[in-house]
């Protein structure tokens, strides 16, 4: 599968840049914070708050993303199951085509050679 349509690579990508921009907050935030010679604590409060509501909006588009993820990766289990049954059927009759041929081939030599002997026999009484 190619990287670029693979949902758990697309998801760390999606991540990732969702990381990078909460760190950007969150040191814009702090300069903020030491910038202010009493340092606000209901300003301190509301960055905590962020920082909480931030964790939990990951956790959630992460747990959709890997749902979504896994729902597709049974998909494919699925698929690649039937694969497998349908070779196997494949081959099962392949090696009963094998038999037959063989099995066939067999008869036909045991009447050819019962023929030749046949022959021979008709050609050893007429002397």
């Amino acid at each position: 599968m190619d990287s670029a349509h693979d949902p758990s690579v697309a998801a760390e990508q999606a991540r990732a840049r969702l990381h990078e921009e909460i760190e950007r907050v969150r040191v814009g935030v702090e300069d903020m914070l030491a910038e202010q010679e009493n340092g606000d604590a209901g300003l301190q409060r509301e960055l905590d708050a962020i920082r909480k509501e931030t964790r939990r909006y990951v956790k959630r588009r992460v747990r959709k993303s890997e749902k979504r993820t896994d729902k597709r990766l049974r998909r494919l289990d699925g698929r690649t199951d039937e694969l497998e049954r349908r070779l196997d059927a494949f081959e099962q009759d392949r090696k009963y085509a094998e038999w037959r041929i063989h099995t066939n081939m067999e008869q036909m030599l045991d009447g050819l050679l019962g023929e030749v002997r046949a022959i021979a026999d008709l050609l050893t009484r007429t002397r």
